[in-house]
Order: structure tokens, then sequence, then C-alpha cells
């Protein structure tokens, strides 16, 4: 990636089906900074990150990430520097495949880990075990870990691949509080390692965004209701209006919280 380009640029992008689905986002993602794409049920975060990797064509609009212009390059080839983590690869894995393997199975862009470990390899997925703190889990198979283990191995087989970009697509989802609240911890750490790849965080929960993440781009019904520092755009007014509720946000030690009014009856 050249220097000076963004990591991620979005103008005027458009996806229409038989609904509007997202409507003239405009974003841009510089080296250094580390988002969050926060907003309602509904309001188009998935689709904006189905679209960002080529998976839901845009009607119309420009998109770039790192560098590369969709129409003008083959997506299938910057899939592989674009880490992705979801809850929804999980079912994917294979029951009785280790942890170290999971691991080294990203170096592949493989579901299933197949064939022996190379030395390099072996070598690589251990240094990474380490990095998402979980040298201890190196030959636990895939059925014996909790769900937040899982989500640290899907991380570490997402970096495995020296990944520019990170998308971590509501990681939290089904974490019990303290599981979440550990994963997140780690999340800050990985975020503030200098190492680390560029960061997008989605969610619909304030409380998972952490320190670390120093931007926010709040969508509501496919369109941007705000996007910049995130102490700028994290107030109680913009809020209640993407979740359609009162809302109190407070800010306790770098750490976020809300509280919804009594009296509202709106589904947040």
């Amino acid at each position: 990636m050249k220097n000076g380009v963004p990591v991620i640029q979005v103008s005027a992008l458009c996806v229409h089906r038989e609904v509007r689905i997202l409507d003239g986002i405009n974003w841009s993602v510089e080296e250094g900074q580390h988002w969050v794409i926060l907003g309602p049920n509904g309001s188009g975060k998935t689709s904006l990150l189905a679209t960002l990797t080529g998976y839901m064509p845009p009607t119309s609009g420009t998109i770039s990430v790192l560098g590369e212009t969709y129409g003008h390059s083959d997506w299938r080839e910057l899939r592989t520097h674009i880490g992705f983590v979801s809850t929804a690869i999980a079912p994917l894995m294979s029951a009785g495949e280790s942890a170290l393997e999971t691991i080294a199975s990203g170096r592949r862009a493989m579901l299933g880990f197949w064939g022996e470990l190379s030395s390099d390899e072996r070598s690589q997925a251990l240094d990474i075990l380490h990095q998402v703190e979980a040298d201890a889990l190196a030959d636990r198979p895939w059925r014996y870990l909790s769900q937040g283990e899982r989500q640290r191995i899907l991380i570490g087989r997402a970096l495995m691949a020296n990944p520019r970009l990170l998308v971590l697509d509501e990681p939290c989802a089904g974490l019990d509080p303290v599981a979440r609240e550990r994963f997140l911890a780690f999340l800050q750490r990985l975020a503030s390692s200098g190492t680390a790849p560029t960061m997008v965080l989605v969610t619909h929960h304030v409380e998972e965004i952490t320190p670390a993440f120093t931007h926010v781009l709040i969508i509501k019904n496919g369109t941007v209701l705000a996007a910049g520092p995130k102490l700028s755009v994290l107030k109680s007014e913009t809020l209640g209006d993407a979740f359609g509720a009162r809302l109190t946000l407070r800010l306790t030690n770098g750490r976020y919280s809300l509280t919804v009014a009594p009296d509202s009856d709106a589904a947040v």
C-alpha cells in the first residue's frame, strides 16, 4: 500500500436491491486509526462489511481498500490481506483440529487444516499463539475451546496471513459478561501493541469500545449518521437518534456505558 493512501476509502456508496440497503456512504480510514462501526440491528453494518470485502457488489459509488479499487483489482487476491473474524466462522471449523492447526490454516486460507505443518508454519503459529495469549491452548482440540478462546484463536488465524486490515464482526456475540470483559481486555492489548493491523470493530454495544479504538462510524438506516474521532462522535443525542430512544451515555475510566430512559419503548 502506498504511503498516504487510506486503508479504506468509500465515496457515495449505494447498495440497492429490492430495498435500499446502503445509501450514500462516505467513509475514510487512515493508517494508525482503529475504528468502531456502531448502529442498531438492521442499520447496514454487516452489509457494509460485505461490500468492502466484495461479497455484495455496490449499485453505485467507489470503494478502495488497501489502495485497490473495486472493479479495477482482483478482490479475491485483496481478501488475502484482510483478516476477518466472525462468530459465523466458528461452526465451519473442524471439531478435532488443534488450536495450533486452526491458526496455521490461516496462512493457506483454508477451513480445516490438512497435511503437515512445516517447521516455518509451526514456528509462526506458535509465535501468534503467544501474541493472542493462548500458549496453553496449542494442542487443545477446537471442540474443547470456550467461545472466548475460539475468538482469540480465530484472530490468531487471521493474523497468520499478516493482514494489513483486521475486521471484527461482533466478536463478543454469545460471550458471557466475564468472558466478554476478558476478551475486550485482550483486544485492547492487541490494538495497543503497535504491531496490530488497522482494526475495524463492528458492534451495537458501546460497552465494547475500548480506549484503543480511536474513531467511530455510526450508521442508521443505511446512511452515515456521524463519523470521526471517538470523543466528538459518541454523544447521548447522536446515539439516541441512531437507536430511536432517549439515551444517556457515560464515560468512566475510558469505558462507555449506556442507559435507556425508563419511558422509552424503542428496541435497542
